[in-house]
């Protein structure tokens, strides 16, 4: 390895005793370092407004002096160099300090770092002599910002409970890193796909104010001396959203309180919804495999190094392409039997299920058609079979299950009114809902799309728990 260029000034520990007026010196060096390629510098090249340069920015400032913020991922070291793995976030670069470079001070200093410590490292950027596209620094200086020792969750291996207790902490981790690094990607893809489409976001309500389908699987509250729940979805106002919007959707936290211990359940998820006015089945079921299609493709594109680190199976994902396979339910149910289960006509699917009638294809499933006895009191009716409702599920490969649930709603006041009734639901409570069908009734369609299992999916993880930074379960409510 070749020598790090000199930084004007004696090498020590910023912040020493005995570091008096160095700080400034070496930020003004690694800023005059890294200034002319800052110049029309784009997409996170330049300098963040501490002076400091990102990790993923690297490549463009190869052998200049720059400087790095982060905190310290794990250390080794021989007689003459320290070898510290620094992550800020965006990446993870190797430091290189070498005894030669720096002093014996700071040397013996740099070997006493614990792990995740917060440092300001100053050094010059080079290109790793074996691995294209990989960087290292040549440390020059150092600046220990707080000290860390004794870090619970160190290389060694720990249990899933231990973890999820120190899931604040765990969060540094590469693994939990790349898996909400993809999150994000799926949330961006979210955004995009309906910006694109002329779609308007409108927010629902987190409280609402009546149980609509019974009270076991909603969390109750005192609103001001009167009961109230957390919301389990928001299509309902999306339909009022669609009457003044045409294509409107909302994306936020909705919550269930049954008492399931499931590897797919959470107890508070993040939902999007959107729903579109003039729209029937056939268009929810393209809208649906339009908008996977565009997850996926932009998760490969975006982050395909983070899925790769996960060792997902990427050409399980390639294959998500449209168009999906359609089947009928009453094809579902032949499949099952097919199988050997025993299910019969107006049976509801369960994890089982879904994933034995999903390992028949290689992509997702659109499942559509179900018995009217099994869905809610919104859903429409197919007028060329009433048993039936004019609604879907998209059943993810893999065994992930269900990932999308909607359909086309009732646009019929009548209808609509005997249906509550059948469903023993207090009218009063959906008054507001039924004037959507009073005042310019129209039809429409929509379906509700869950993060968590997608992101589950897309990263091929066992668990839902490990799909949200802080997941709130059946045993879980901290940290």
């Amino acid at each position: 390895m070749s020598d790090s260029p000199k930084v004007p000034q004696s090498p020590t520990v910023l912040g020493s005793p005995d570091a008096s007026g160095a700080e400034l010196r070496i930020a003004d060096a690694a800023g005059a370092g890294s200034a002319s390629e800052a110049k029309g510098a784009s997409d996170g090249h330049a300098p963040t407004s501490t002076g400091s340069v990102l990790i993923s920015a690297l490549a463009a400032h190869v052998g200049r002096v720059v400087r790095l913020e982060g905190w310290l991922k794990n250390m080794r070291s021989s007689k003459k160099l320290h070898f510290l793995e620094l992550r800020d976030g965006t990446g993870v670069v190797q430091a290189i300090v070498s005894l030669g470079d720096v002093g014996e001070a700071l040397f013996e200093r740099a070997g006493q770092l614990g792990q995740e410590t917060s440092l300001r490292v100053v050094g010059e950027v080079r290109a790793h002599p074996k691995q294209p596209g990989v960087f290292e620094i040549g440390v020059s200086a150092l600046e220990v910002i707080a000290e860390a020792h004794d870090y619970p969750i160190s290389p060694k291996a720990h249990g899933t409970d231990f973890l999820m207790d120190h899931r604040h902490l765990w969060l540094r981790s590469s693994r939990q890193h790349a898996i909400l690094r993809v999150r994000h990607a799926i949330i961006q893809a979210v955004r995009r796909f309906f910006d694109e489409r002329d779609f308007t976001l409108v927010d629902a309500p987190v409280f609402t104010p009546n149980a609509c389908e019974g009270t076991s699987t909603l969390f109750e509250t005192d609103y001001h001396g009167q009961p109230a729940y957390l919301t389990q979805s928001g299509q309902l106002y999306m339909e009022a959203a669609a009457a003044a919007f045409g294509k409107a959707y909302c994306f936020g936290p909705t919550f269930r309180a049954e008492k399931s211990k499931t590897r797919r359940h959470l107890a508070e998820f993040w939902m999007v919804e959107p729903e579109v006015a003039f729209m029937d089945l056939d268009g929810d079921m393209q809208l649906a495999e339009d908008f996977l299609c565009f997850i996926v493709d932009h998760v490969l594109k975006t982050r395909r190094p983070e899925l790769e680190s996960l060792e997902r199976d990427l050409t399980r994902l390639e294959r998500v392409k449209a168009p999906f396979p359609r089947i009928s339910y009453r094809e579902a149910i032949t499949l099952l039997q097919q199988a050997g289960k025993e299910v019969t006509f107006g049976d509801d699917f369960g994890a089982e299920d879904e994933t034995i009638i999903s390992e028949q294809f290689d992509r997702p499933v659109i499942v559509q058609r179900y018995p009217s006895a099994i869905k809610a009191f919104y859903m429409k009716q197919d007028p060329e079979d009433p048993a039936l409702s004019l609604c879907m599920d998209v059943l993810a490969p893999e065994g992930y299950g269900e990932i999308i649930g909607g359909g086309q709603r009732e646009d019929s006041l009548e209808l609509l009114e005997q249906r509550i009734a059948e469903h023993q639901l207090p009218k009063e409570a959906f008054e507001w809902y039924l004037d959507l069908r009073r005042y310019g009734s129209f039809p429409h369609a929509g379906f509700g799309l869950g993060i968590e299992r997608t992101v589950a999916w897309l990263c091929g993880l066992p668990h839902v728990r490990e799909t949200i930074p802080f997941p709130r379960m059946l045993s879980r409510l901290s940290p």
